[in-house]
């Protein structure tokens, strides 16, 4: 059976570990965790954010699943999410944006797909001040047409692959004309090779407002780093927030899945925390490894629950706890 490295993190991060491992042995998932421990918990305790069988267990097994961790504040520390992402290269942040059974929301059918360029840009963080009074500040966008090809092919590859259309590349090139520019440039390369998928360019702000105005239009979209985190975070807020968003963070060797959201440390222990975000990251682990028929159980399982109100956690409409609607996506088996 496949190993696959279990983190689960902060705060309700071992709950909601807890509900998946129990729905993934319920339904005979044939993998085994390997489960290690690091995050903000972690490193009250050891002084140490990331331990080394960490590192050891991703590098054993190549494929990992994540809860949330929180980053320590005022230490200096950069988040481990990024951290992670740069240490194995996971260049491709990919976030799923589907309309889920039961979940009732202004827009009822979407089905689109985010490809986030995760090691590049903005948001990994190049900063300096540039007086020696520290009265201005200095970030690098930093954008390669190695990383822009990489990310943007591997956009196009899934829309060819899932028989989609169109593919969206969004920027602002029409103002940072070299970086956006070159990603833009990058990405009509690149379209050349796949002439049965139309191109289609947008410039940010206006995408934020196509989204939130007629978001169905869209099928996938591939953007830089920071653009991608804005929007995939809107797009979750379409399709009922961060509490029901997979992420997966995909790079050559080394794939890790996760759920987006927070710790949520008001709620952790009591029994209150919705698992979904998760269990449906650990689906898209399951796709991953080309597991399709018990990841299709699995997630019909969660529709069925979901149409029953009463059996929702209190997020969605419902009543039910972590471990009560664990046992109810279980039942459903």
């Amino acid at each position: 059976m496949k190993k696959v490295t279990l983190i689960p993190g902060d705060g309700i991060g071992p709950e909601i570990a807890d509900a998946l491992v129990a729905i993934f042995e319920a339904a005979q998932v044939p993998i085994v965790f390997e489960r290690v421990e690091a995050g903000k918990a972690v490193y009250d305790t050891t002084g140490v954010l990331i331990p080394e069988d960490v590192y050891q267990s991703i590098e054993r097994t190549n494929v990992a699943l994540k809860g949330p961790t929180e980053t320590p504040i005022g230490y200096g520390f950069s988040s481990m999410n990024v951290g992670l992402r740069r240490k194995y290269d996971l260049y491709a942040n990919i976030r799923p944006i589907k309309s889920i059974n039961g979940v009732e929301t202004k827009y009822e059918n979407l089905d689109l797909t985010i490809f986030r360029e995760n090691t590049e840009g903005l948001y990994i963080g190049e900063e300096s001040y540039e007086t020696e009074d520290k009265d201005v500040a200095v970030a690098i966008k930093r954008i390669s047409q190695k990383g822009s090809y990489r990310i943007i092919k591997a956009a196009f590859d899934y829309a060819q692959k899932h028989s989609k259309e169109k593919v969206t590349v969004v920027h602002k090139a029409n103002i940072l004309k070299l970086t956006d520019g070159l990603f833009l440039e990058t990405a009509r390369q690149v379209a050349k090779d796949y002439p049965g998928i139309f191109m289609e360019e947008i410039i940010v702000d206006n995408m934020c407002m196509q989204l939130v105005t007629n978001p169905e239009q869209f099928q996938v979209i591939v953007t830089m780093n920071l653009y991608g985190d804005i929007l995939s975070d809107l797009c979750a807020g379409l399709v009922g927030g961060l509490g029901l968003a997979a992420g997966a963070n995909i790079g050559d060797d080394v794939a890790i899945f996760e759920a987006v959201h927070g710790s949520a440390p008001d709620i952790a222990g009591q029994d209150k925390a919705n698992p979904l975000a998760f269990l449906y990251s650990g689906l898209l682990l399951l796709d991953y490894l080309e597991l399709f028929d018990v990841s299709e159980r699995i997630r019909q399982a969660i529709d069925e629950t979901l149409s029953h109100q009463e059996l929702r956690t209190a997020d969605l409409g419902g009543s039910l706890g972590t471990s009560a609607f664990t046992k109810a996506i279980i039942d459903r088996l």
